[in-house]
């Protein structure tokens, strides 16, 4: 990585923790009274206030999360679900992460590992695009989709690392976009719940999804005779 682009990451992750750290300052006050019918009110007037400025910053954090890969996706799809509400938030997460992913999948294509390199390890990328089952064009995109659903997986090095697989530009899109549905769904709907008061069922509706995404990967696990699900999570590690 060269040194440009290491100071780049570094000005961009400043200004992210930054930003986040005012919109914590900027919220504290009503953030702390959320328990009560008055402080739910005032959050969202206070949000409100806010405007397209926003729906910027919020577009802005994601897109650095991200762009960066290293900053966890979870606090910035709970803060939409807090200021959005748990459909509006999920419906902005949902588009921002099409976009974004759009951006950075073209980049790739058109500067390549050299791009690549430059937010991502070479080794690692170089280790997962070197394996057999990566350079699989009929089962690529069934990995894909897999390892977007499981929670935990490092969605956003995928994102950098499809542009140097043979996989459908149109379809890895749609693959990257709804495969993050269930972590975006169980965050955007637990921060909406935070704001109306409801503690205990955001962490209900956390348990639930990852009950939902349990059984899918058992259910995947168990028909997936050649065991690619497997192999690829410990590839991309």
């Amino acid at each position: 990585m060269s040194k440009r682009a290491k100071a780049f990451k570094y000005v961009l992750l400043v200004v992210v923790i930054a930003v986040i750290i005012g919109l914590i300052v900027y919220l504290f006050p009503v953030v702390r009274n959320l328990s009560t019918p008055e402080g739910q009110l005032e959050f969202k007037n206070q949000v409100a206030s806010m405007g397209a400025l926003g729906y910027l910053a919020l577009f802005g954090l994601q897109f650095a999360q991200i762009f960066l890969i290293i900053i966890p996706g979870e606090p910035i799809e709970i803060l939409a679900g807090m200021c959005y509400g748990g459909i509006g938030g999920l419906i902005f997460i949902t588009i921002s992460a099409c976009i974004i992913t759009t951006i950075i999948f073209f980049a790739v294509r058109k500067y390549g590992r050299r791009f690549v390199y430059s937010f991502c390890s070479k080794e690692r990328i170089d280790k997962i695009e070197n394996s057999k089952l990566f350079k699989n064009p009929k089962k690529i995109e069934w990995i894909m989709l897999i390892l977007f659903l499981i929670p935990g997986t490092p969605k956003d090095l995928l994102v950098y690392l499809a542009g140097l697989l043979p996989v459908n530009p149109l379809r890895f899109i749609l693959i990257s976009t709804f495969g993050r549905f269930p972590s975006v769904i169980s965050s955007t709907f637990a921060g909406s719940n935070l704001v109306a008061g409801n503690w205990k069922f955001s962490v209900i509706i956390y348990a639930v999804t990852f009950l939902i995404v349990g059984i899918m990967i058992f259910i995947i696990n168990k028909f997936d005779k050649d065991k690619t699900a497997e192999e690829a999570m410990k590839i991309i590690k």
